[in-house]
């Protein structure tokens, strides 16, 4: 119970920090970018399935592992958070992963195209 509730406040954590966030996080390899397209499926997914946000992130920081790492974090919380307001935008979840890997490789890394800009 303890480690739930510790997620829990990771992923609240991680809700605030986003809203700060000029861009998205950019991935640094191919192996990133890989990665992110991964944790697009997982996203959409849970999204689509409506499952509670705040659980969601849990899933997601337990499945990937990303607690000690900001960036980590950081990507994963965009990628969630495109995923559950542009739910709808992507007709499955393997056409969301697609696109997300497809930007990250044509432009070194950089997927605001597909996880947005925040201001």
């Amino acid at each position: 119970m303890e480690t739930y509730v510790r997620k829990l406040y990771v992923a609240a954590l991680l809700m605030g920090a986003a809203s700060v966030s000029p861009a998205a996080p950019h991935a640094q390899s191919a192996l990133e970018c890989g990665i992110a397209a991964d944790m697009a499926v997982v996203a959409h997914s849970l999204a689509r399935e409506e499952v509670q946000r705040a659980k969601a992130d849990a899933i997601m920081v337990r499945i990937y592992d990303v607690a000690a790492s900001a960036r980590g974090m950081e990507l994963m919380n965009e990628i969630m958070e495109t995923a559950y307001t542009k739910r709808d935008a992507a007709p499955n979840a393997q056409k969301f992963a697609e696109d997300l890997f497809a930007t990250c490789m044509k432009t070194g890394g950089n997927m605001d195209k597909i996880l947005g800009k925040r201001l």
